[in-house]
């Protein structure tokens, strides 16, 4: 070896950038950019950034933006909001479990950050992956797979929160790709557990002609005046100015029915779903096509049928679009006689504690609301002492406390409640709570379960129709929302494609 060496022989050049490993470029490129960032300066930004950065701490910005949302009282809006919500979930669990444990990665150094910009309380966790970021890409993924329109006003506001993790020098860049990236994943993971309306299976429901009605001339639509229907029928009235339109107490109802369907060449209704069971009957008696458009709290018929507001009804109204849909029936006779007992539902018909809940849920609402009075009546019910019905199922006598028969089969898409893909199916969705103690467990057991899983709690069949002997004196019925009182023997069956209803072709596919 040389004794000594010259340090003209050392060289001391960096090595090419080609020869650098990958990881070490894309940390210098994130540095670079981040300090870029801090060098720059928005109009505006020094103020809004911060605190709109601070908004979204636990999520608040979002659960915020959800409650905005669903104020507006659409249905599709409701998805959206809830949507967004179980994204913003899956992703912050995923992040704080798994992510930030993963790469322990030190926040950056604030020296380049200007002190108005930076954050009065410095986040304490890892830096990678962005959090913030994730949870707000998530929550605007979440709301745009439901809602397009939604979404496309929720991402600048997601945007604008992860440009801030940046520019508050909470988060190097690649921190908020990344956390993006996981959000949006989470949205889609989402997704893939509970499908949007748009990715259910096609409805099997027939088309079949009804009149075209440019303007709504020849609509006849009868509305629940105390079902909150002030603002659907403005809507209503908008896009179909040629319709007529009577507001109805639910006293009249009946009669206000009758009365459009002499000089109507549709009948419409717009109410809840007892309401619309009335102009069912009214429609089918007169032989008349029915436009629904919802009204009430819950409306399952039109929400199956795929139509969600006046936009939907009106277009189909205008385009002569319509299908035809089963109508269930019950009665306590084959052939109901002068004294017999007969009635239809588009949805449901339940015998059990289920007309308990229904009775007692009316008597509360006038006083604490609909909502308040459907949980009061649900705790009484499940935690009541009383012992359950008998019935006779082709001469087997039974105990039960609950018989549900829906007006065409249930779905329970992942985690989604019940809903109705065809409502032309000619078939009773039959499920039965079986009889014994604790009726309260056998109950929401039999709601958790779903249809599928068979136990000693609950039977499910599906099948055209029913027939129910040995039934008590004064037993209660509930059907669509109302409730009746019946005895002896009961015939649940169906009428196929008894009913044309309109709905916006968009919807048929």
């Amino acid at each position: 070896m040389p004794d000594s060496v010259d340090a003209s022989d050392i060289d001391l050049r960096l090595p090419a950038a080609g020869h650098r490993p990958l990881k070490a470029r894309l940390v210098s490129l994130d540095r670079r950019l981040f300090e870029a960032v801090a060098r720059r300066h928005w109009p505006g930004g020094d103020r809004v950034l911060p605190r709109l950065s601070h908004s979204a701490n636990h999520g608040v910005l979002w659960f915020a933006t959800a409650a905005g949302i669903a104020a507006t009282r659409t249905p599709r809006a409701r998805r959206a909001a809830v949507r967004g919500v179980a994204s913003l979930a899956l992703a912050s669990a995923t992040i704080n479990t798994l992510g930030k444990r993963s790469v322990r990665r030190a926040r950056p150094l604030l020296d380049a950050v200007p002190l108005i910009r930076q954050l009065k309380r410095q986040p304490v966790t890892t830096s990678f992956p962005s959090g913030h970021s994730a949870s707000a890409v998530a929550f605007a993924t979440g709301v745009a797979l439901e809602s397009r329109a939604w979404g496309a006003a929720v991402a600048p506001l997601a945007a604008a929160v992860a440009v801030s993790r940046v520019y508050t020098g909470a988060h190097f860049p690649s921190d908020v790709l990344v956390g993006g990236a996981l959000g949006a994943g989470a949205a889609f993971a989402v997704r893939g557990l509970v499908p949007t309306r748009a990715q259910l299976a096609p409805p099997g429901r027939p088309r079949v002609a009804a009149p075209a009605l440019p303007g709504g001339a020849g609509l006849v639509l009868v509305a629940n005046a105390q079902a909150g229907t002030s603002d659907r029928v403005k809507a209503l009235r908008n896009a179909l100015p040629d319709a007529e339109v009577v507001l109805a107490e639910p006293a009249d109802l009946g009669a206000e029915l009758e009365k459009a369907a002499a000089r109507a060449t549709v009948l419409g209704v717009c109410g809840g779903d007892g309401t619309v069971n009335a102009a069912a009957t009214v429609a089918l008696q007169h032989g008349l096509p029915l436009a629904v458009l919802p009204g009430g709290t819950l409306n399952h018929f039109a929400y199956d049928l795929g139509v969600e507001d006046a936009r939907d009804l009106s277009r189909a109204v205008e385009a002569g679009d319509a299908v035809a849909v089963d109508m269930g029936r019950f009665s306590t006779r084959e052939e109901a006689g002068p004294d017999g007992v007969e009635g239809y539902f588009l949805n449901t018909f339940s015998l059990g504690v289920y007309p308990e809940l229904v009775r007692l849920r009316e008597h509360w609402a006038p006083r604490i609301g609909g909502k308040a009075a459907s949980v009061l009546a649900a705790l009484k019910v499940l935690r009541s002492d009383e012992h359950p019905m008998t019935a006779q199922f082709r001469g087997s006598k039974r105990a039960l406390w609950l018989l549900f028969a829906g007006n065409c089969t249930y779905h329970r898409p992942g985690l989604t409640p019940g809903r109705r893909l065809d409502l032309a199916d000619g078939l009773l969705d039959v499920r039965i709570v079986h009889g014994g103690r604790r009726p309260g467990a056998r109950l929401v057991a039999a709601a958790l379960t779903g249809p599928e899983v068979r136990s000693p709690a609950q039977a499910a069949v599906r099948l055209p129709r029913l027939r129910v002997d040995g039934l008590g004196p004064d037993t209660a019925v509930a059907y669509d929302g109302e409730v009746t009182r019946v005895q002896g023997s009961l015939l649940i069956d169906k009428l196929p494609e008894a009913l044309t209803v309109y709905r916006p072709l968009s919807a048929v596919r």
